[in-house]
């Protein structure tokens, strides 16, 4: 029992758990290979035997060289941040904006309610496709729909017109609420995953923050409907990069298996367990050499040709899911009730949404006596959340690596998906003095510094949050990482359904009551982690086990 986490009596191998150490008592997720044989990290990751086994093919995302995935991690990080910014970019200008179309604030909010209801309805549909087509087309079209909203957006001279092209737009956000995440699953191995979902997440949150904070000059300054004419030009330039320098990272790997021959497999394991140490003879060394050739992993792929640079230009490269796309629909509401996933759902969901809750009320809250902020000064307010979601991932995402790593070598070298959990902690800590603090600066109205502060602290929470969260999923489940990402990504109907109302509601109960009331649903849900974390590897067990899952969620 690792740290309070229950172990499973039924299997040996149970999905999630792996072998990161060469350590000779380490039960270990490829158990039919000795450690000696499969393939390890490079540099001070030399000890640790890569989770999962890249393929011999030079066409395996794995084997990518490094420079690659980085330059992918950052085009699709990029693009993430543009479209993380265009959600709230209206945010600050809310006020002056429903007073050019002559409506309540609260009605102009509703465009970013409908946006995200959109995202969250988009994605069983785009989820789907991208399971049996690839990723790269997704890719490609929703940077193009980006691109024509924006358009769309800055040429409106209605409130339907905007609305319609925000509605359009929820289309074209939708895969990067899940794609990203399930592209660096793709191209990384377990102890380099969360600091790329920590790259990724920096590049999102940073976008939702710093987006505001340059959209409230834009709309004081020049116009609002300069916000999406500024944004067609980013996702103009960033089309371009996409469509050249993204390829497909969906890849079709054989499980890892082994060359018996004639001798005898256990003899074979022993024979290549000889410490090094061990005086031998030229006879002695020539048969453990035969032994060591005979048992072998086999790392399909070697003869593959490597791709050119114009064949990785195509948007279709083939079908990647014999299943057909209503079993993968159906799949999101099965995937939505594992343990793991709506543990997910529920943090994620009261942190994301609490998050979006402050970019609604800003304006009404701080264009208001006693703050009085102008709008360019409302979209300052970003530069809290900006910064302190910056330290947040700079420092979660390498931490929660190294902890999964010195974790792992307390525990004999066996890696448990749990380990990912240990970063809850600061996530509750920072996510309560965020929200509480928030209602009770803005109740007993201090200095502008107090909510600014504490709004900063709510995001810096969330910043911290996804990388443990999202680690979480894709090592317990990684076959199943778009579909979860997809059932997690469903608290966008939780947003639309807050923040159609959360105006009304804070002018009748105030700052204080909303905020704590927001407060307590998102503490309880980081509480929600202490079962996780015992029952969790039972939880990946059963689940394994049971026959019916095992069928219907499998590709074939």
């Amino acid at each position: 029992m690792p740290f309070g986490i229950l172990e499973d009596n039924h299997l040996d191998i149970v999905p999630g758990t792996a072998n990161l150490n060469d350590q000779e008592d380490a039960a270990t997720i490829y158990a039919h290979l000795p450690p000696s044989l499969l393939k390890h990290g490079k540099g001070r990751f030399s000890h640790v035997v890569l989770v999962p086994q890249p393929s011999d093919s030079p066409n395996d995302p794995l084997n990518w060289p490094q420079w690659k995935k980085e330059c992918i991690l950052l085009i699709v990080g990029f693009s993430a941040a543009v479209v993380g910014a265009y959600g709230p970019m209206l945010s600050p200008g809310f006020v002056v904006i429903a007073e050019d179309f002559g409506i309540s604030v609260n009605s102009m909010s509703q465009t970013t309610s409908w946006l995200t209801l959109t995202i969250g309805l988009a994605l069983v549909i785009i989820n789907p496709l991208a399971k049996a087509y690839g990723k790269r087309p997704m890719y490609i079209f929703a940077i193009t729909l980006m691109f024509t909203s924006c358009i769309w957006g800055g040429a409106s001279t209605s409130f339907n017109s905007l609305l319609g092209s925000r509605i359009y737009a929820g289309f074209g956000m939708a895969p990067y609420e899940v794609l990203v995440q399930c592209t660096l699953n793709d191209m990384y191995f377990v102890h380099e995953k969360a600091t790329r979902v920590a790259v990724w997440n920096l590049f999102l949150l940073c976008g939702i923050s710093g987006g505001g904070l340059v959209a409230g000059y834009i709309i004081q300054n020049m116009h609002w409907k300069w916000t999406f004419w500024f944004c067609a030009i980013f996702f103009g330039v960033l089309m371009f990069f996409v469509f050249f320098f993204v390829p497909e990272t969906t890849f079709i790997r054989p499980p890892l298996d082994i060359i018996p021959d004639q001798l005898n497999l256990e003899e074979k394991k022993e024979a290549l367990q000889i410490e090094d140490t061990h005086a031998t003879s030229d006879k002695e060394d020539a048969e453990f050499d035969a032994e060591r050739e005979a048992v072998h992993p086999v790392h399909w792929g070697s003869d593959d040709p490597k791709k050119s640079f114009t064949a990785s230009l195509a948007v279709y490269t083939g079908r990647y899911s014999a299943a057909p796309l209503w079993r993968i629909i159906c799949r999101t509401l099965i995937v939505f009730f594992y343990p793991a996933v709506f543990w997910a759902f529920l943090v994620i969901g009261t942190t994301t949404t609490w998050i979006v809750v402050f970019s609604v009320v800003n304006a009404s809250i701080f264009t208001a006596p006693p703050y009085n902020f102008s709008v360019s000064q409302t979209g300052l307010i970003g530069i809290s959340p900006f910064v302190l979601v910056i330290i947040g991932e700079l420092a979660a995402g390498p931490l929660n690596d190294y902890l999964c790593v010195y974790l792992a070598k307390k525990n004999k070298g066996i890696y448990e998906s749990e380990f990912r959990l240990v970063l809850i902690i600061p996530v509750m800590i920072l996510g309560a003095c965020g929200f509480f603090g928030f209602g009770a600066c803005v109740h007993y109205q201090t200095h502008w510094m107090g909510p600014v502060f504490t709004y900063g602290l709510a995001n810096m929470s969330m910043a911290v949050a996804s990388g443990c969260v999202f680690g979480y999923v894709m090592d317990s489940h990684p076959k199943l990482s778009e579909e979860a990402f997809v059932a997690i990504n469903l608290r966008n109907v939780l947003t639309f359904g807050l923040t159609y109302f959360v105006n009304d509601w804070l002018e009748k109960d105030g700052a204080l009551k909303v905020f704590c009331i927001l407060g307590m649903l998102f503490v309880l849900s980081c509480l929600s982690t202490i079962p996780l974390w015992i029952f969790g590897k039972r939880a990946r067990s059963f689940i394994a086990r049971n026959k019916f899952l095992n069928d219907f969620m499998n590709d074939e």
